[in-house]
């Protein structure tokens, strides 16, 4: 009696604790959410989450804002199947994310007749924010202490990686729960193998179904289930190693992987019917040449070092970024070996070591994949920081581990610093980190269509035509970030067309597309180029280039030509 009533007031404690971590996670998650306009990516979500497309945009012919703007409108009577029909047809994406978003932004008013961009963007908020008490329960799990628990629970909700995912209206952090589900998974998996039992029925389901659902989000979840497999293998080959070949304690674990290659085999014939797959994603098809071998390693290293800390490195002052590059190499140089410290007593520790070699060997394997797809078939998956999410918890975790260690520790741990005054130091800078993320100082959005649209602003007095070439609807989407800054921001002195010059295998195409557009506009005019990969036509020797030093803008390579 006395020992449950006592179990009970500790869980009493803990859960206050608890509560404070969700809280943090979610209120730094949602501040200044919709303070960054929207990019390219987002702009996928949106309309396909709506069960629009983007195939009706007019090309080859100048168009208006609100046609250009089209596509983000709710439409009457538009259910899920359109989701699925436009989805899996013009995109390269599972649709598990896509149609809770389209469920979702049904709760949210719409902002000048467009789908609202605060609502699309809270409901990752708001799984981001589920993040926390998860990694909470998979660090118990795991570990069996509340200590490691609450620092795990605390990292992620300061880590500025994770506000970074969190903050677009994108799948990833959808993908991080169903990582940390399956994660929990192995962990009780591995125990069973260790104690050379069988898993229980109701697992192995579970287990399968996790990971049905994690490809159904995002089809690189299938990295981490390899990551996953390297630790059975692991594990596999020590039992063996010392004689043990229980071959029942394996059966449902073939089970479950039979069951979860299955559940992504399903997805094969859809993700290759898909003709727009390879123009989605050539940006990261890039072959290594000379010095750019080395891009990758330092790529993944800046990827690591954001999981816990990111001061202002892509301020526009150069003061600012010079300090804080200074302030981020003092604080690594400090705090790596208090963090390889607690990670080598957790290695050693007999209650620990298991699940300490467990978590390592999964991220050292994802690791590797990330570089064995990068360097052996030339698809460079360290350029989209995004993509580690597949491991990203399981570091999470092990940092919280060693954390521990460091907090339990009765002396200085470096440079007279006690151990807990340490453990408040990196939970601080993920604190002042995740400022960074929200203000855009860290993590900046790749488009940035409001400074653009100012710049229009400010030097134009004429008619506007905006022209680039169109491949995909990526570059559609660039467009739109331009015309929904127009219409939020409600410009009326400046009223631009657009024009969305297709380009096949011949860039021809696209200056034929100008040449005729530019023949039936009225003058005077000016010509804004962007992101226009093709010949410029003969037309445009009627016009003057633009001859002022204007700024240049992330994701929009521009120029001015005044046709009068």
């Amino acid at each position: 009696m006395h020992s449950k009533f006592r179990t009970r007031s500790l869980k009493l404690k803990t859960l206050p604790l608890w509560l404070v971590w969700l809280a943090i996670g979610i209120g730094l998650r949602l501040m200044n959410l919709t303070a960054k306009p929207p990019w390219t990516d987002e702009f996928s979500t949106l309309v396909f989450s709506l069960g629009n497309s983007f195939l009706p945009v007019p090309l080859d012919k100048p168009i208006s804002i609100d046609i250009l703007l089209r596509s983000l409108q709710p439409q009457a009577g538009v259910g899920v199947k359109d989701v699925l029909t436009h989805l899996l047809s013009e995109s390269n994406h599972p649709p598990l994310y896509f149609i809770l978003t389209h469920y979702w932004t049904k709760l949210f008013p719409t902002q000048d007749g467009l789908v609202s961009l605060w609502g699309a963007r809270s409901l990752a908020a708001f799984l981001g924010g589920l993040s926390v008490p998860a990694i909470y329960a998979l660090s118990r799990l795991t570990f069996r202490s509340r200590l490691v628990s609450h620092l795990a629970a605390a990292l992620m909700a300061t880590s500025p990686y994770g506000i970074f995912l969190a903050q677009e209206a994108r799948h990833y952090t959808l993908a991080i729960l169903w990582v940390i589900a399956s994660l929990a998974c192995l962990v009780i998996t591995t125990r069973h193998i260790k104690e050379r039992t069988q898993l229980p029925l109701w697992i192995a389901f579970c287990w399968t179904g996790i990971n049905a659902l994690g490809i159904a989000s995002h089809y690189f979840f299938a990295l981490t289930l390899c990551a996953e497999a390297f630790v059975l293998l692991f594990l596999a080959w020590q039992q063996w190693g010392q004689g043990d070949k229980n071959l029942n304690t394996w059966l449902r674990i073939y089970a479950v992987a039979a069951g979860t290659l299955i559940s992504g085999l399903v997805w094969l014939p859809v993700f290759l019917q898909n003709s727009y797959g390879n123009k989605l994603t050539d940006w990261i098809q890039s072959p290594q040449h000379g010095m750019a071998w080395i891009n990758p390693i330092f790529q993944s290293l800046a990827a690591w070092i954001t999981m816990i800390c990111l001061l202002p490195v892509e301020a526009a002052n150069l003061v600012v970024v010079v300090i804080s590059g200074i302030i981020m190499l003092i604080f690594f140089v400090w705090v790596v070996p208090i963090l390889l410290d607690g990670f080598k007593v957790q290695l050693k520790r007999a209650q620990t070591s298991f699940m300490m070699e467990v978590f390592t060997v999964f991220v050292v394997g994802a690791s590797a994949l990330f570089f064995i797809i990068t360097y052996c078939f030339g698809i460079d998956l360290t350029r989209g920081a995004r993509y580690n999410f597949v491991y990203f918890p399981a570091v999470i975790i092990l940092v919280g581990a060693s954390l521990a260690v460091c907090w339990r520790s009765k002396e200085k741990v470096r440079w007279g610093v006690s151990g807990k005054q340490a453990v408040a130091i990196v939970l601080v800078m993920g604190l002042v980190s995740t400022v960074t993320v929200t203000c855009n100082l860290g993590y900046q959005k790749y488009y940035r269509p409001d400074l653009f649209v100012q710049i229009i602003q400010k030097t134009s007095r004429v008619p506007v035509l905006i022209a680039t070439t169109q491949k995909t609807h990526v570059h559609i989407g660039e467009m739109m970030g331009v015309a929904r800054e127009f219409k939020i921001q409600n410009l009326k002195s400046t009223t631009p067309q657009f024009l969305l010059a297709h380009q096949d295998e011949d860039p021809k195409t696209s200056t034929n597309a100008l040449q005729n557009t530019l023949k039936g506009l009225s003058r005077p005019l000016d010509l804004w180029v962007v992101n226009f990969y093709a010949p410029l036509p003969e037309e445009i020797k009627n016009c003057a280039i633009d001859s002022r030093s204007l700024p240049a803008i992330n994701g929009y390579k521009y120029k001015l030509y005044h046709c009068r």
